[in-house]
């Protein structure tokens, strides 16, 4: 029953915030048009100053967990070139091809992640979720654009530009916001520190009006993207694309966390290869259970993919996600990995 608790305590929040916004659109009162407009917001201010803000409170860059952050790396990239032999022989419309991959690879972690993981694993668990941000948020959106890009080359005139792909990936926000919290944080590494061992300038301490707005948008950006995800739920254009639609959800709820978290807990309590403890798991499921990114949708949208295909596989892993990360914290609690 501890378990059972534990697992509804860490997930029905999310849920609970993702059923508001859906009731909000379904009751008009709010439209379709203020839910996208408050995508936007969130994707292009409110999520970058969370990411900022993350990344930021890193105490120092020799506080990281490197075995943790290295795993969850080579597993994205492993992840990412499985999805693309997958879509390869599975999906004929290179249209779909990107968005399938995006899907199989890419979690919400910069939303939902970093509250479950706070939600399962506390300070601490939030504490290393910030951490494999700063570094599973810019390869995420970093191999997104080139898989929502590489397949457009086929036909149709469209022409995978190296140059095009670089810019794409220079002005996403999200990555815009790591890089600004890893500039500002190696600055303040290399400012002199007072009696109290304190950097005699921070941005919280000195400039703290400023350091307070970025925060206030950093805090409203997960509860906000929930409810608008929520707002954006769409059950109709189902027919004609379940199969990808099958595809993309079982690989990123089920065939994913089941084989990164898996082969983690393999590594680290069977053979000695790593050594995570109980304070990494809430990050591992966080990174890699989630649904897909918001987000997705979005860039598929503005890339000439089909947002079709993206908005639904949105839908689609966020319901999926209910039952398959209540499975994986059922699971790692009962194994005392939680």
């Amino acid at each position: 029953m501890d378990t059972l608790l534990f697992a509804l305590n860490a997930i029905l929040p999310i849920i609970l915030l993702i059923l508001l916004g859906y009731l909000l659109k379904r009751k008009d009162f709010l439209n379709e048009d203020w839910f996208r407009k408050g995508n936007k917001l969130v994707f292009r201010v409110c999520l970058p100053c969370m990411l900022f803000v993350n990344v930021y409170s890193i105490q120092s860059f020799t506080s990281i967990n490197w075995s943790v952050v290295v795993y969850s790396e080579i597993a994205i990239l492993a992840v990412f070139f499985l999805g693309l032999l997958v879509v390869k022989l599975a999906v004929p419309d290179r249209r779909q091809k990107g968005v399938i991959l995006q899907c199989i690879f890419r979690s919400n972690f910069a939303i939902i992640g970093l509250t479950l993981a706070e939600s399962l694993g506390g300070v601490e668990g939030r504490g290393i979720a910030a951490v494999l941000s700063a570094f599973s948020i810019p390869t995420f959106n970093i191999l997104a654009v080139i898989a929502l890009t590489m397949f457009l080359g086929d036909e149709g005139g469209h022409k995978a530009d190296i140059r095009d792909v670089l810019v794409k990936i220079a002005k996403n926000p999200l990555i815009i916001g790591v890089v600004c919290g890893l500039v500002v944080l190696g600055i303040r590494s290399l400012l002199p520190l007072n009696a109290e061992g304190i950097p005699v300038f921070s941005l919280s301490g000195n400039l703290k009006f400023l350091y307070e707005a970025i925060n206030n948008l950093a805090r409203i950006s997960s509860p906000l993207a929930l409810v608008i995800l929520g707002g954006l739920f769409d059950f109709s254009a189902v027919k004609g694309m379940l199969k990808e639609i099958v595809i993309g959800t079982a690989a990123r709820v089920a065939l994913v966390p089941l084989t990164v978290i898996g082969l983690a807990v393999i590594l680290s309590n069977y053979t000695g290869l790593i050594s995570f403890d109980a304070a990494v798991y809430p990050a591992m499921v966080a990174l890699f259970g989630s649904p897909v990114a918001v987000s997705s949708a979005i860039m598929a949208q503005e890339m000439d993919n089909d947002g079709t295909l993206a908005g639904q596989l949105v839908v689609w892993t966020s319901i999926a996600s209910i039952f398959t990360l209540f499975l994986s914290i059922f699971i790692l609690r009962a194994l005392g990995l939680l």
